[in-house]
């Protein structure tokens, strides 16, 4: 029996780090969004570079493990070299492997990631065999004899397996969470409500939970200082949209603004655990199935489960990597009794 079993995105990654990317701002009367830019038909100097693993299905997994879930992942790899690094540190994580899906037919998920100077990124994504897992590849046994589920983003015909399985974990008892990515949005509201039903963790970050809702967060005027609110009203509408009926607590990241989160009675806001930033990339994985293993750990205590997770996350921010930062549930709350001022917010509107 696996206390999680992870479902995701496998892949090898690229990380390219200069400090020529210019970060350009485009803001209009309701929105605000951020490009990275380098100078069109240039040769770009490149100051790091380094190949990491990684993808949500990964990262999630090492980090259940390295925290000390017996953990299990359902991947698709291709049979190529990229492959075996992918199940050599899943191996030398302790992670599982019985469950991974192998085929000649695609080539393992690849990226590339440009890092800025404000150690945010953008993502260029090959997705391979990501994008191909089918409902026959999933080991449904494994997910029945498992406490937790944790879907990561899926994306192409991928998206597909997801009714069956949060379908599957419902009758089964399986506790189910589940990060959305852009993909499963894309297909339409009425379709993924009838997944969110079945989950008792629903996370998204701001832009997904937008996009999902159809709700803009509207900035500050000269006459409403909606900054001012512990949550932002237009963030809270977000929360209670997605924590339908059966939901148990829907999460919405914020980057370095933190997290907010509601467990359709009471609403909740955690800061940004102080980190200095390396690179973003990973933070979301790291936070998610911190969250999640704290869930288990604290018998589904919301604010010290949001505490320790936004530490895991700080912790990944300061390496040049999505697993580098990763630490143990002893090192969280070593930080946390550093930082005794931390704390979350809580209300009930």
């Amino acid at each position: 029996m696996f206390d999680v079993i992870t479902i995701g995105s496998a892949t090898l990654d690229a990380f390219i780090e200069t400090d020529a990317a210019n970060i350009v701002s485009v803001c209009s009367t309701n929105t605000k969004k951020d490009f990275m830019a380098y100078p069109y038909g240039a040769k770009i100097e490149i100051d790091n570079f380094e190949f990491e693993t990684g993808g949500g299905g990964i990262n999630t997994a090492v980090n259940f493990a390295h925290l000390g879930l017996n953990t299990s992942t359902i991947v698709k790899i291709g049979d190529d070299v990229q492959s075996e690094k992918i199940k050599k540190v899943l191996k030398n994580a302790d992670v599982d492997l019985s469950n991974i899906v192998k085929t000649k037919k695609y080539q393992t998920g690849f990226s590339i990631i440009l890092t800025s100077f404000q150690g945010d990124r953008t993502v260029l994504a090959h997705r391979g065999a990501n994008a191909q897992l089918d409902i026959d590849d999933i080991n449904f046994n494994a997910i029945k004899n498992s406490k937790w589920l944790y879907l990561a983003p899926l994306n192409g015909n991928s998206t597909k397996v997801l009714d069956k399985v949060a379908a599957f974990a419902e009758e089964n008892n399986v506790n189910l969470a589940i990060n959305i990515g852009t993909s499963s949005i894309k297909q339409g509201k009425e379709h993924l409500y009838s997944i969110l039903r079945t989950a008792e963790v629903i996370i998204l970050n701001k832009d997904e939970a937008s996009m999902l809702t159809g709700i803009e967060v509207r900035p500050d005027t000269k006459h409403e200082k909606y900054s001012t609110e512990i949550i932002h009203p237009d963030i809270r509408s977000m929360l209670k949209e997605i924590n339908t009926e059966k939901s148990k607590i829907a999460i919405i990241t914020d980057g370095k603004h933190g997290v907010y989160a509601y467990d359709g009675i009471k609403f909740y806001q955690c800061d940004e655990f102080p980190a200095r930033v390396v690179s973003t990339l990973g933070a979301g994985d790291a936070f998610s199935s911190t969250f999640v293993a704290s869930l288990e750990k604290t018998n589904f205590n919301i604010e010290k489960s949001l505490k320790y997770a936004s530490v895991a996350a700080a912790s990944v921010v300061e390496k040049f990597g999505a697993q580098s930062g990763f630490i143990s549930f002893k090192e969280i709350e070593k930080r946390l009794d550093n930082n005794l001022d931390f704390k979350v917010n809580t209300f009930i509107e």
